[in-house]
């Protein structure tokens, strides 16, 4: 009996142990994904100015659309975190429900962003014309990939925890996309202020 309990303990540790090092490897990544973001901030600071004779930012974006999208987006990573507050209690059904409710943001926050680009590029404000399109279509662009990226595993592990519950392996990948959807609304913070909000001013 001591022995099954010595190795059911062992057992644990190592999950935990396991654990631990995929969420600090998963720390390296997203400081990784911190420089790629500075440099196309540090890129976007450069051109915002070469407009080559066409509109500026303030003619472009409507404030009233990207604070609707940025609220989405910043709605999501609140769900998000009641979806972490079900993991620790170990309720399964409520982690897959606000996993999906933040899935349902996440994607509504997306096709706002693919229309923002599709109604640029049908006006003829597409990433060629200028400087400054180039820079803002890569910037958002980029962010919106992520967001992409996001959701397809969301959608990957809102299946793993319904077929397979909330265990310690479910439970070290929900932690590392709630680092990463965090990270998201924190990069977007900065978008919506550096190119929407000074760009309006």
């Amino acid at each position: 009996m001591h022995t099954e309990t010595l190795s059911h303990d062992m057992e644990n540790f190592q999950h935990e142990d396991s654990g631990s090092k995929i969420i600090f490897g998963f720390w390296i990544y997203i400081m990784s994904d911190c420089v790629l973001f500075a440099s196309i901030f540090a890129t976007y600071a450069v051109l915002h100015n070469n407009t080559f004779g066409g509109p500026p930012a303030k003619e472009l974006f409507s404030m009233p659309y990207v604070l609707t999208e940025t609220f989405i987006l910043l709605t999501s990573s609140f769900t998000y975190g009641l979806a972490m507050l079900a993991m620790h209690k170990m309720n399964k059904k409520q982690v897959i429900s606000w996993l999906f409710i933040t899935f349902l943001l996440g994607a509504s926050f997306l096709v706002m962003e693919l229309k923002e680009f599709s109604q640029l590029i049908n006006e003829g404000n597409a990433w060629d014309r200028s400087g400054f399109l180039s820079a803002f279509f890569t910037l958002v662009g980029t962010h919106g990939l992520h967001v992409a990226s996001g959701l397809l595993w969301m959608t990957i592990l809102i299946l793993q925890v319904i077929f397979r519950g909330v265990n310690p392996t479910t439970i070290v990948k929900l932690t590392c996309l709630s680092l990463f959807w965090h990270f998201l609304d924190i990069v977007w913070i900065f978008v919506f202020t550096i190119v929407y909000l000074m760009g309006a001013i």
